[in-house]
């Protein structure tokens, strides 16, 4: 069972500098719009086709518009590549834009 993270998860994480992959699997128009800081941008359908032969970091965070497409992403890495750790973000990019920007400094 793919692991779900919060989007404040995934910030503090991002803030931490903590060592991940953020792959974001949405359309490239919608990528273009917006997207996480260091997120990889790579379609649902590269990712078919690239999944065995790409180079997987450890620890694999995958996210899309609303957090369904990612899951099945999320186990399709699982599956085939070779990351130790995958999980999806809850509710996808939808999920984060209203998160407020940090503060931390």
């Amino acid at each position: 069972m793919v692991e779900e993270l919060t989007p404040e998860t995934i910030r503090e994480r991002i803030e931490r500098d903590d060592e991940f992959e953020l792959l974001d699997i949405r359309d490239n128009d919608d990528y273009a719009a917006g997207h996480l800081p260091d997120a990889e941008h790579v379609t649902i359908e590269e990712l078919e086709e690239t999944v065995v032969d790409r180079d997987w970091a450890d620890d694999v965070v995958v996210y899309c518009y609303i957090g369904q497409t990612s899951v099945q992403a999320a186990r399709l890495i699982e599956e085939y590549g070779d990351a130790e750790r995958v999980s999806s973000m809850a509710g996808g990019y939808d999920a984060w834009e209203p998160l407020e920007p940090s503060t931390a400094d």
